[in-house]
């Protein structure tokens, strides 16, 4: 099995001891297996014969990388099935008690990748279209990079006051939920000490959710 920080740890108590655990984490600002070196021990224990699970949180699809890997086994010959998970950017805000949709308020939502911020010469990022969408804007990755993402999003047009929710340890015991606006994210991400993984929430929906924190919006 090959494991990554994000998958549901308890689970590998749960493996037979003949089971092989390769752990390939990629921790912020710390010790990360390449994707390169993921691929690679990914083929060479298929081409042992041996059957190969990649053991992911969410949606392997969504931001996870998973699909370089079905890349890296087709070139590879090695036949691959692959089992779809659920994506954070849903799970996690339902986990929290927030929609990211919801009738009257929302009729879209768009998930986004924040790990390059607005401006950055390889972002593709169209921040001020999104900066003009009414509905559920959901952050993947942004945690460091958040305070230059809420300014984008004003500059483009969206409302300071915007109600924004960061969902820190999704679904994992320490999950806890800090709730904020534009104008006021970046501040209460450092005075909450929020570190990744955690899923930003930007919209009307995070008031829907929270009324006794926003109180009555027009």
């Amino acid at each position: 099995m090959v494991a990554d920080r994000l998958a549901p740890r308890e689970l590998l108590d749960e493996l037979a001891p003949h089971v092989e655990l390769v752990d390939v984490a990629k921790l912020p600002r710390g010790r990360a297996a390449s994707q390169e070196a993921i691929n690679d021990v990914i083929v060479a224990r298929a081409r042992e014969g041996k059957r190969v699970v990649r053991f992911k949180g969410g949606d392997n699809f969504v931001f996870g990388r998973g699909y370089e890997e079905i890349q890296a086994c087709e070139a590879a010959g090695v036949p691959v099935t692959i089992i779809p998970g659920l994506s954070s950017s849903i799970s996690v805000p339902g986990v929290a008690g927030i929609p990211v949709t919801h009738r009257g308020v929302a009729h879209e939502f768009t998930v986004i990748s924040g790990h390059i911020p607005p401006g950055h010469p390889d972002s593709l990022v169209a921040w001020d279209a999104l900066a003009r969408l009414r509905g559920t804007l959901v952050l993947l990755m942004a945690v460091a990079n958040a305070g230059a993402i809420a300014a984008a999003l004003v500059e483009g047009g969206r409302p300071a006051d915007t109600p924004v929710a960061v969902v820190a340890e999704g679904t994992m015991p320490e999950q806890r939920t800090v709730l904020s606006t534009l104008a006021t994210l970046a501040d209460d991400i450092a005075t909450s000490g929020v570190r990744p993984p955690a899923i930003i929430v930007v919209g009307e929906v995070v008031a829907v959710a929270n009324p006794g924190h926003y109180g009555v919006r027009a």
